[in-house]
């Protein structure tokens, strides 16, 4: 009920003046029936972008920090997604990820549609980065197409940690729906999922026109995450031996 009133009430219309999305390949998205539709994922707005222009409901496996933010608005963000019907992921260890694909196979199971963003993470600079294998282990085992989906233009319109979003131009756009059965029996070989998995990638990438970096976005956000505190600290060192002080041992 309230997916609905979100929707095609309060949420929906806002986002579409707002955003004024331009939709290409809709119809590719099948019309019953359970699918997987896998997407770039480029800003917080994309969880609720794609959502307001598909025809169906869709599920998405949001990230558990979404349910567990402190304060007054760590607890709105919780009742907003839990309303909207959006699933806790845990994504740390690989019992979390077996969970995120026993939630998602679950949706599937139900005849309906299931949101996943592949890169299991925002993209901090706009490229699209290596998918993870979840995506496939849920198709194959499931035997469902999967919908490319690309989302353009929502990096500038609201880059990473902005709040309010920029006025910008969006598109939304799907591609043919890619059918895995020649796989059926094998989700349990490595080298079919990760072969699966970057297929969709690939679709993807021809759909939005992104930069592809072959690694996993959480490994490269740490690694510079790491640079910049190390160019930090040498910065305060810098200062310190400039201004006379004496350098603490250790």
């Amino acid at each position: 009920m309230f997916y609905h009133l979100l929707k095609y009430v309060l949420l929906g219309p806002l986002l579409r003046l707002l955003f004024r999305p331009r939709i290409e390949g809709l119809d590719r998205v099948p019309a019953s029936g359970p699918a997987i539709v896998a997407g770039n994922h480029l800003s917080f707005s994309d969880h609720f972008l794609m959502p307001a222009v598909l025809r169906r409901r869709i599920t998405f496996l949001a990230k558990a920090e979404y349910f567990t933010g402190p304060g007054l608005k760590g607890r709105l963000t919780a009742f907003f997604f839990r309303s909207a019907g959006q699933i806790p992921v845990d994504r740390s260890g690989k019992e979390a990820g077996r969970a995120a694909i026993r939630e998602g196979l679950a949706v599937l199971g139900r005849g309906e549609l299931l949101g996943i963003y592949p890169e299991g993470t925002r993209s901090h600079d706009g490229r699209l980065y290596k998918g993870k294998v979840g995506v496939a282990a849920m198709a194959l085992r499931a035997g469902v197409p999967v919908v490319p989906c690309a989302m353009i233009g929502t990096f500038e319109a609201q880059p990473p940690g902005r709040i309010v979003p920029h006025l910008h131009p969006v598109v939304i756009r799907f591609g043919k729906p890619l059918d895995f059965s020649r796989y059926a029996g094998m989700e349990n070989e490595k080298a079919v999922l990760r072969a699966v998995t970057d297929e969709i990638m690939y679709a993807i990438l021809a759909l939005s026109g992104q930069e592809y970096v072959d690694r996993y976005a959480a490994v490269v956000k740490a690694e510079e995450a790491e640079q910049t505190q190390a160019a930090q600290r040498a910065a305060r060192t810098a200062r310190r031996r400039r201004s006379g002080r004496r350098m603490p041992l250790g």
